[in-house]
């Protein structure tokens, strides 16, 4: 891996080079082994929480954990391209527009004492916009060379803070074009469906059962790329305990596994199918 400036960046993506880059402010970083017609996010991996927000937080490492989608960077890791951010959702997110993406409140709760100085906002959101600007000239490269792409936009959910029964996967479909994806949709919902996990996890995949895929990084690319599809897949936290923060190794080496194969496999027919219409 290299240090690189998203300029750096952006340049090698246009001339279609091979590289594993961290950006230089180390917000967010680049794998591209090789280029094909897909590729893998995770927006929400990220948690450095930069020092000079500590003493002003009210929110605890624990509870910025608790909401952030820890260890989906490793269970994409194996494939050629994958972008995902170091940054904590809580400085600000990712998946909401840079208007939105630096939090007053955070799930019900005021997360700092004092209101934020603006300079100490512009620094966040200036990462925020860095990010999407390598975003848009990566999916640019890929539909330009490809025709067609198909992102895998990982992320976890805390499925115990539920009061009913929900699924392990979950795909949020409500801001793609269903009509002319339908069946991608389907075919990765059954393939994630059949994943049997350790220690009898329980294996179900259900379509906008617990979020419906309205998440910023989902609805840029969708309205700017039209022939590239975004997979919102998030998996229920059955990869750890999320109330004692207890990583399980083995769960998450199981997704990873499984993924190895079933994602370049959905890709792969994704692009036979659409790559001509």
């Amino acid at each position: 891996m290299e240090k690189l400036s998203v300029s750096e960046i952006i340049n090698n993506i246009q001339n279609e080079v091979v590289f594993h880059a961290v950006s230089d402010d180390y917000s967010f970083t680049l794998k591209i082994d090789s280029y094909v017609p897909y590729a893998c996010a995770a927006i929400h991996d990220g948690f450095q929480f930069r020092k000079e927000l500590w003493e002003i937080c009210l929110h605890s490492a624990y509870e910025r954990w608790y909401e952030e989608d820890p260890e989906t960077k490793n269970m994409i890791a194996f494939h050629p391209i994958v972008i995902a951010g170091c940054d904590s959702r809580f400085e600000y997110d990712l998946n909401r527009p840079s208007e939105e993406a630096v939090f007053e409140t955070a799930w019900g709760k005021q997360l700092w004492k004092q209101p934020l100085p603006d300079a100490v906002k512009q620094n966040s959101l200036k990462k925020h916009d860095a990010f999407y600007n390598v975003v848009a000239t990566l999916i640019k490269k890929l539909e330009e060379k490809f025709g067609v792409c198909v992102v895998y936009d990982m992320h976890s959910y805390n499925w115990q803070r539920w009061n009913r029964e929900v699924p392990t996967w979950n795909l949020g479909t409500s801001n793609i074009n269903n009509d002319r994806f339908g069946a991608a949709v389907e075919s990765w919902r059954t393939s994630l469906s059949e994943i049997v996990f350790p220690n009898n996890i329980k294996s179900t995949a259900k379509i906008n059962d617990t979020f419906q895929g309205n998440g910023y990084f989902l609805k840029f690319i969708t309205n700017n790329f039209k022939n590239t599809l975004v997979l919102a897949t998030e998996i229920a936290k059955v990869y750890c305990d999320e109330y004692n923060q207890i990583l399980f190794p083995e769960v998450v080496a199981k997704v990873s596994e499984e993924l190895k194969y079933r994602l370049p496999k959905h890709a792969s027919e994704f692009y036979k199918t659409y790559s001509n219409k």
